[in-house]
């Protein structure tokens, strides 16, 4: 099909999108993507006004106005949210006399994970609906767009669009097709197996852990969660990026896509820890608690992630940003990959040549953290 025939087109949101459309093209592994997740950001006030978030899907169309192509995107007025952080390049164009904000944004809000970004029915329509988004910026006068946590198998779209690719390392858990955690155990070193049992003993003394999923996920509990959430929110970022109704309408419309874990001390929650459900992957977003109870932390995000994994027969758990402490327990340091188009010739040639510094970093970093891994060698 020429591209002639494509029009490209932005909407004023995913609600507006019917839900069969986007989702013939998001796929159904990733709950992130789905038209569920998107749109009950919007409709709960996480993302819109006063957020620093307008949602600006990019549609693509063929000449019968079917849909072949979207990007989920994000008009931003700060990079806040993000997970991969361009501060200093938007101090540095400032100072230029450039104006960084706003940009076009290519991502889950408030998601570190990986998953698709070009959501299309070939990937012929890739290259045209990457144009049409680097035209939107020439057209607007936005100083770039960023398109982060791209899944691997659509890395290379972007890289034969000119892109700029940066890196940076995250820790997952990978199912070597165990059949217990115990068999997981098996492949770590005598000394970290026994680590381990320890620190799961402990974490449960004294405490019942309840993992809840569809419609055993209650209004009691979505008010616990709201609370261990505030707290973490606060701690972390100053204010909870997303309101009390995003969690009532996540229990609403994708509750079977969520595994909710929450820690009593009788029959009171202290903690708990909510999980996303995907076709090949159980990622871990959000934990939170009211009471510090040593290594519960460890035991609700990363190991009852691995139980559950396991149980389900997903091949890996995505546990969020950051966090080395995760590589004691048999997560393991992976390449996250995030795109970058930027307009200003002269700002993209001294971003390119920092990212090719910061590229070497990270897989000195990667090398390094390989061999500090709990598995045993050889």
């Amino acid at each position: 099909m020429a591209e002639s025939a494509l029009t490209a087109r932005l909407a004023p949101s995913i609600g507006d999108i019917p839900a069969a459309d986007w989702d013939r093209l998001a796929g159904a592994d990733n709950p992130f993507t789905s038209h569920a997740f998107l749109s009950l950001l919007e409709e709960s006030g996480s993302v819109g006004p006063g957020t620093g978030w307008q949602a600006a899907p990019l549609l693509l169309e063929d000449s019968e106005g079917a849909l072949v192509g979207a990007l989920p995107s994000y008009l931003k007025g700060h990079s806040q949210g993000e997970y991969v952080f361009d501060y200093a390049w938007a101090d540095a164009w400032q100072r230029a006399g450039g104006e960084y904000y706003p940009k076009l944004q290519i991502s889950v809000p408030f998601t570190p994970a990986t998953g698709p970004r070009l959501m299309v029915q070939e990937d012929r329509y890739a290259a045209p609906l990457l144009r049409a988004a680097e035209q939107l910026v020439g057209q607007n006068g936005w100083s770039g767009v960023h398109a982060t946590f791209i899944q691997p198998a659509q890395q290379k779209l972007f890289a034969d669009a000119g892109w700029l690719r940066r890196e940076d390392i995250q820790f997952h858990w990978y199912n070597r097709d165990y059949e217990s955690f115990d068999d997981f155990l098996g492949d770590l070193t005598s000394r970290k197996r026994k680590d381990l049992r320890k620190e799961r003993r402990a974490a449960v003394e004294g405490l019942e852990i309840r993992a809840l999923s569809g419609s055993d996920i209650r209004a009691e509990h979505w008010d616990a969660f709201w609370l261990f959430y505030q707290d973490t929110g606060a701690r972390k970022w100053g204010t909870p990026y997303l309101t009390r109704d995003a969690f009532d309408l996540m229990g609403q419309t994708m509750a079977d896509k969520l595994l909710l874990l929450l820690a009593f001390e009788d029959d009171m929650p202290i903690a708990g820890a909510l999980n996303f459900i995907g076709g090949e992957a159980l990622y871990g977003r959000y934990w939170g608690c009211l009471e510090e109870r040593r290594f519960l932390h460890f035991e609700l995000c990363y190991y009852r992630a691995i139980d559950a994994a396991i149980e389900r027969g997903l091949k890996r758990v995505e546990a969020g940003a950051q966090g080395g402490h995760k590589l004691a327990r048999g997560y393991e340091p992976v390449t996250t990959v995030s795109m970058h188009y930027l307009a200003d010739p002269g700002f993209r040639d001294a971003v390119e040549d920092f990212l090719s510094r910061e590229r070497m970093g990270v897989g000195m970093d990667q090398l390094h953290l390989a061999q500090r891994t709990p598995f045993k060698r050889g």
